[in-house]
């Protein structure tokens, strides 16, 4: 079984537009493991329920940013292992150089091709 049927992959931005674009990128990719949250504090929630491989997370949302959610899943046992993708318009360097000391797998640019984001996710977890 290829690793694209295995992997379970979270999509979290508080845009519907990105959410669906980032989904159907995915699939686009054989990924059909793919649940969605619009908030970190949802996404904590549905993961207590239902662990995944990776995250994808945006990192400007309201009430929980996207390096705080990382922050999260590193603090907890069940999710510290959890590969973490941030999505951001901003890649300052002092954004990506925080989300790398928090354990920031990889990191990818807005806007971006669905090219790239397989590139990302495969700089994480090897070919799909």
């Amino acid at each position: 079984m290829a690793l694209r049927d295995q992997l379970r992959i979270m999509v979290v931005d508080d845009m519907s537009t990105s959410r669906g674009l980032i989904t159907q990128a995915l699939e686009g990719f054989g990924i059909r493991n793919v649940s969605t949250a619009d908030n970190g504090s949802d996404a904590l929630e549905i993961l207590a329920r239902a662990p995944v491989h990776m995250v994808i997370s945006d990192y400007n949302m309201p009430s929980m940013d996207g390096l705080h959610l990382l922050q999260h899943l590193r603090a907890n046992e069940r999710t510290k292992g959890v590969g973490f993708i941030l999505i951001t318009g901003r890649a300052e360097q002092q954004i990506i150089d925080y989300g790398r000391k928090l354990g920031m797998n990889n990191f990818l640019k807005k806007p971006f091709e669905p090219n790239d984001l397989r590139n990302c996710i495969e700089a994480v977890v090897g070919p799909l």
